[in-house]
């Protein structure tokens, strides 16, 4: 899924990080971004909390979605 996640956001002209585990030091990872996106079917609880809790305290737009699929990506995309 990383690599159609990375085509679909660059289809779109977007500069992407894709996480689909939660690295070491994740929280210093996620940096400044414009927004965050959480495919909540399929990262850890612990993954979403720290992504909520950095976004939070850094003032970034959090956008949830259950489904994973790269169409649901691209129509994520499409409403920015």
């Amino acid at each position: 899924m990383y690599e159609e996640y990375r085509n679909v956001c660059n289809k779109k002209g977007h500069k992407v990080k894709i996480y689909t585990q939660m690295p070491a030091r994740f929280d210093k990872a996620i940096g400044y971004p414009d927004r965050i996106v959480l495919f909540t079917s399929t990262v850890s609880h612990k993954m979403i909390r720290t992504a909520i809790k950095e976004a939070r305290k850094k003032n970034i737009p959090v956008i949830r979605c259950t489904n994973s699929s790269s169409s649901s990506l691209s129509n994520l995309l499409e409403q920015l």
